[in-house]
């Protein structure tokens, strides 16, 4: 059995860390030193380390449980329910994501360098930081994104980065030789170096790029379901139990379909608005109103109706708040692309949308 050391660290004490908690055998669990006490004390209880190294480097132990032998990682997910678990990889899951990204990107190990700018305590940071260490590859770590930064590291060297949208709408992605955009739905029209990522913390990182399955991946439709095997996968979750079915996928709980041989997304299955009989993928909807140069933000739910069971509702941000859209405005642009059951019966406005570290929206909190 090993000791699980929470790492409450962030940049490159976080990887220095990290580096010598795996050199004398032990698992890390991210913890981010951001966190109110409430939400620490709340993380920590659920994911049970042993040992807390804190931002100053003060070692404490605590009365946590150990974990298996050739465990490497205990990380934090929320999934669709909010409710903090943990998800357990072994050094071999992370080596395997490791290198069937690093294959599809073409990594060169004599010239790239990569950059991280994302989240320590997400499987999207943490996952460039494996990829540097299993390839000898020369690692830059930021305590948090700023764009000037960004792009000076670039031009100092930096070829190699993992995005979100919000973030690459703030950089010149021309600096880099190839940038990952994920965290929720790409944009359209991608820069040629950029690669739309599909994967989520139980997959140990990207397991598609661009729609096409990354090497030593294998994935399928079950029943409108995405459904993943591979060796990246996770071991199990902190409390040990193990999603997979007994011939090894993992049932990600994400709907999606096979279109010209490319995987499509559509969104968690429980995203699905059904109105009047009719299916509504949230994704399509938001893409259409993003358009509209009066939107800055929207998000596309269903809010309960006696009559249509849901009825979609547009959550805007709106790019003037003294001038915000009118419903007609954006059912009239929904219609010139979607089905009209598609255009939102009701809009809602906020000054800002909730969302998480990575930019994906809560829709929980909606």
């Amino acid at each position: 059995m090993q000791e699980l050391v929470a790492i409450a660290q962030t940049g490159q004490g976080f990887v220095e860390t990290l580096s010598r908690i795996w050199e004398r055998g032990d698992a890390v669990m991210p913890l981010d030193p951001r966190l109110p006490d409430a939400a620490r004390d709340s993380l920590i209880a659920a994911l049970a380390p042993t040992r807390i190294i804190e931002a100053d480097g003060t070692e404490l132990r605590l009365n946590g449980r150990q974990v298996d032998a050739g465990d490497a990682l205990v990380i934090a997910t929320s999934g669709s329910t909010g409710t903090p678990k943990g998800v357990v990889h072994t050094h071999a899951s992370l080596e395997a994501s490791a290198r069937s990204t690093s294959t599809a990107l073409g990594v060169d190990t004599s010239s790239d360098q990569w950059l991280c700018c994302l989240p320590l305590t997400h499987i999207a940071g943490l996952a460039i930081v494996v990829r540097s260490q299993t390839f000898e590859i020369p690692l830059v770590v930021h305590d948090r994104f700023d764009s000037e930064a960004v792009e000076n590291a670039a031009r100092e060297g930096a070829t190699l980065t993992s995005l979100v949208p919000t973030t690459l709408a703030r950089v010149d992605p021309s600096l880099f030789r190839r940038i990952i955009v994920g965290g929720q739905a790409a944009p359209e029209n991608l820069p040629a170096n950029c690669r739309a990522s599909y994967g989520m913390t139980e997959t140990g990182s990207a397991v598609v790029f661009d729609g096409d399955i990354l090497p030593g991946v294998e994935l399928r439709i079950v029943d409108g379901e995405i459904q993943v095997r591979g060796d990246m996968l996770l071991r199990s979750y902190r409390d040990n139990t193990d999603p997979r079915t007994t011939d090894g996928w993992f049932p990600t709980n994400d709907a999606g379909e096979f279109v010209d041989g490319r995987l499509v997304v559509h969104g968690r299955r429980g995203d699905l608005i059904i109105s009047g009989g009719e299916k509504i993928w949230p994704a399509p909807v938001e893409e259409s109103i993003s358009a509209l140069a009066s939107v800055n933000e929207v998000a596309i739910v269903g809010r309960p109706d006696n009559e249509w069971g849901h009825i979609v509702t547009a959550v805007v941000v709106a790019a003037d708040p003294s001038a915000p859209p009118t419903l007609d405005e954006l059912r009239d642009h929904v219609k010139q692309t979607l089905p009209a059951y598609c255009a939102p019966r009701r809009i809602e406005l906020l000054d800002a949308l909730p969302r998480t570290s990575l930019g994906k929206v809560e829709r929980k909190s909606l």
